[in-house]
């Protein structure tokens, strides 16, 4: 099943949801949607009862990449999170973790943003790294 819904309606959704049987997060994950300026960010919760997992969609804007953390209702979303933080660069607020979790030592650039230029930061970083040849 496949839900859109408001931002501002996901956390009362997810409650619901918990509520009645969804009492596990499978996952979140992220959509740069840089032609229209907006992240989506993809939850699915399941019912271990049942197959059926629930699919929710929620947009956010690019310029303003904040968002509640869903952390009270579902323990395990600090990680996934985490993950989105550093690679996407949205705050999820009142996370209590949002601290490397791959990325250590990056340098703030989310590499997964649609307008991260990987040639370039490739370039920046390991061009001044000297060759095999170099060492001859």
């Amino acid at each position: 099943m496949y839900i859109q819904t408001p931002k501002e309606e996901l956390f009362r959704l997810l409650e619901y949801l918990k509520d009645n049987g969804f009492n596990y997060l499978v996952m979140i994950t992220c959509v740069d949607w840089i032609d229209e300026n907006e992240f989506e960010l993809v939850y699915q919760v399941g019912n271990f009862n049942t197959p059926l997992r629930i699919i929710i969609q929620v947009r956010i804007p690019r310029n303003d990449p904040t968002y509640k953390s869903i952390t009270p209702i579902f323990k395990n979303a600090t990680d996934y999170e985490r993950e989105i933080h550093e690679l996407f660069g949205i705050v999820f607020e009142g996370n209590p973790r949002l601290i490397p979790l791959f990325l250590d030592n990056w340098q703030r650039f989310h590499p997964f943003k649609k307008d991260f230029d990987s040639r370039e930061y490739v370039k920046n970083t390991f061009d001044s790294i000297p060759t095999l040849e170099e060492y001859k």
